[in-house]
């Protein structure tokens, strides 16, 4: 196999093995189109596991940026995602700035991360998960750039419902992301949080963030409509299990200390048979 040949077979085998949600997606798609997914998970991937690793450093961040620099300018180096993820971002005309972005968000991970307001938060799910949605749309392929706020806002929605998920290990990390102003509203404390303690007040606080979640999933919804016709069940598919995913917590009554909640395997294939079902079976080849 060639050195590009080579760097996609990787991509693919580090999709199948963390992208435990977005995987089911990618299926979905064509040959071409799942392989480019693949490269942009792989390279979104590494870097977030700079900030989430023992020893994580700035340093180590702002190398990854200049390799995204480097490969943009086709000097891949030795990485083994970064000629993929080049001829990704070449083929399908991704604008380089939402890589820069994303490292942004994720560089700010390296503190202990507090938020003020929730258009703070705003600005950091836009980061770390809207400039996932808008790379992701040029793979999808789309015509009108209304498409463009849609996939911000369907990425907000998915980063939303990642909170809400993963609040106890977040805290661990010393990161908690619900905005202070929603935690005095509802008489929640960080100490209650750090603590594991699932009041009354913190089910009301996390209704509140859901049905804001929620808001954000209704309003992305036409996206679907947008993208190109053989890429929409692989979005809607993508949209299902997440939203699916808000459900259960919620189902859970947010029991989300002593378990980190998911969906079954068996449920995200039925989730992907039925959006592909749903999109009349037209899947590129």
């Amino acid at each position: 196999m060639t050195a590009l040949a080579d760097s996609y077979a990787h991509c693919r085998r580090v999709a199948r093995t963390r992208a435990r949600n977005f995987y089911y997606s990618f299926v979905l798609l064509s040959r071409e189109q799942r392989n480019a997914m693949c490269a942009v998970y792989a390279f979104m991937r590494y870097c977030d596991d700079l900030s989430d690793e023992p020893g994580a450093n700035r340093a180590a961040i702002e190398q990854w940026r200049a390799a995204l620099d480097d490969a943009l300018a086709g000097r891949c180096g030795a990485h083994p995602v970064l000629p993929a993820f080049h001829d990704t971002v070449s083929r399908y005309r991704i604008p380089p700035r939402y890589f820069h972005e994303m490292i942004d968000g994720v560089a700010s991970d390296l503190e202990p991360r507090r938020f003020e307001t929730f258009d703070r938060l705003y600005r950091y799910c836009y980061q770390v998960a809207s400039t996932a949605g808008l790379t992701t749309i040029h793979i999808l392929g789309f015509d009108s750039p209304d498409a463009l706020p849609l996939a911000e806002k369907c990425g907000i929605a998915f980063q939303l419902t990642n909170i809400l998920r993963d609040i106890r290990e977040d805290a661990e990390r010393g990161r908690i992301y619900l905005p202070a102003e929603d935690l005095a509203r509802f008489h929640v404390t960080e100490d209650d949080i750090r603590a594991g303690v699932r009041t009354p007040e913190f089910i009301d606080l996390m209704d509140f963030e859901t049905a804001r979640a929620r808001q954000y999933y209704n309003e992305s919804q036409p996206l679907l409509g947008l993208v190109h016709r053989r890429s929409r069940a692989s979005l809607g598919a993508l949209i299902s299990i997440y939203s699916r995913l808000l459900d259960r917590i919620e189902r859970s009554n947010y029991d989300v200390f002593s378990r980190r909640i998911s969906l079954p395997a068996a449920e995200k294939c039925w989730i992907a048979i039925k959006a592909l079902v749903g999109a009349g079976g037209r899947r590129s080849q």
